[in-house]
């Protein structure tokens, strides 16, 4: 399966990147997350959230969407 990866914020800076396509074999959230941790180390020490196609899912989750946000905490008032 083809992801789009965006990355927003911190990571984006951490990662160098904005965005960019993966083509991805297994099928969980969770398994992206390992292999982004792989790719990109200084991810496994951020707080972040992920979503698919505009909704925040949980690690479990299976990766239905190839729309994929890493989204850092964000703050506000």
């Amino acid at each position: 399966m083809q992801l789009n990866i965006k990355y927003f914020g911190l990571l984006a800076e951490l990662t160098k990147r904005n965005e960019e396509i993966l083509v991805f074999s297994k099928t969980t959230v969770s398994d992206l997350l390992e292999y982004l941790f792989d790719k990109y180390p200084e991810l496994k020490d951020k707080d972040f959230q992920v979503a698919q196609n505009n909704n925040i899912v949980q690690k479990s989750a299976k990766l239905l969407e190839t729309e994929i946000a890493l989204l850092p905490p964000f703050s506000g008032g």
